[in-house]
């Protein structure tokens, strides 16, 4: 049987801030290829360039990767404030719309921190702009050093940091093989209220959501809030997570 195919989202990215361009990170490439076994084809977080439609035609599964830029407030009923920039308001047009087309066609789609994000607004819940400023919270951004640069090493910015409790008997703790994980934490938006068919499976132990899966969905429906695709290769939790996409996309193209 030919490789599945999986589309990758794109992010809106200026090269020397001047040349328009579409980015995905080369991790997430990899992850589709070295664990899920398929073969990764980025495609336009664009509107005007991307026809659903026809992307769905040609992929067996979608994943919504992580960004820089935040949804826009606007999807979800809030206003917008200069605080919570930069956004990716063409991305928001490409994945929301894609969200819900993916679980009515029964495509595989597997969200990854803003990923979630979108498919909790996708189904009508909300998101906080900056989920430490609650009462509670952890600050859930990557580790910076004093004087406010992102830190060099990429395996302390990827660091596990801290727990996400799992539902017992839910679709994550089947998958894993457990109640307990230890995650990494790179964002600063997370899911306020969630959307309708928004299934909360895995809370950190400030109570922030970090896994959901939608709810009747036919087939691979699932959201994480940490970077899975950070070392799918050696991480046991990541790399089983990616497995389970790549046999849902096994089995979304046999049955094609």
């Amino acid at each position: 049987m030919r490789r599945p195919v999986v589309g990758v989202i794109g992010n809106a990215y200026r090269v020397e801030n001047r040349f328009q361009t579409q980015m995905v990170g080369e991790r997430n490439l990899r992850a589709v290829t070295d664990v899920a076994g398929a073969l990764p084809l980025m495609f336009a977080g664009s509107p005007e360039i991307t026809d659903i439609g026809a992307l769905l035609d040609v992929v067996d599964g979608v994943i919504l990767t992580g960004a820089r830029a935040n949804v826009h407030p606007t999807r979800f009923k809030t206003e917008p404030h200069e605080r919570h920039e930069p956004y990716d308001i063409h991305r928001d047009d490409v994945a929301l719309a894609l969200t819900e087309a993916c679980v009515a066609r029964g495509v595989p789609i597997f969200g990854i921190c803003r990923g979630l994000q979108e498919m909790n607004v996708a189904f009508g819940g909300s998101l906080h702009p900056e989920i430490r400023e609650i009462p509670g919270r952890m600050n859930h951004r990557m580790p910076r050093l004093e004087n406010g640069e992102i830190h060099p090493d990429p395996t302390v910015v990827f660091a596990d940091r801290h727990d996400v409790h799992l539902t017992p008997g839910g679709t994550f703790a089947n998958l894993l093989g457990c109640e307990t994980i230890r995650v990494n934490s790179l964002h600063g938006q997370g899911i306020l209220e969630p959307g309708e068919r928004v299934v909360i499976e895995g809370i950190a132990e400030d109570g922030t959501i970090e896994a959901i899966r939608i709810a009747d969905a036919a087939s691979f429906a699932l959201g994480v809030q940490w970077h899975a695709e950070y070392d799918p290769q050696r991480n046991p939790i990541n790399r089983k997570l990616f497995e389970a996409f790549g046999e849902a996309l096994k089995a979304h193209r046999r049955a094609e």
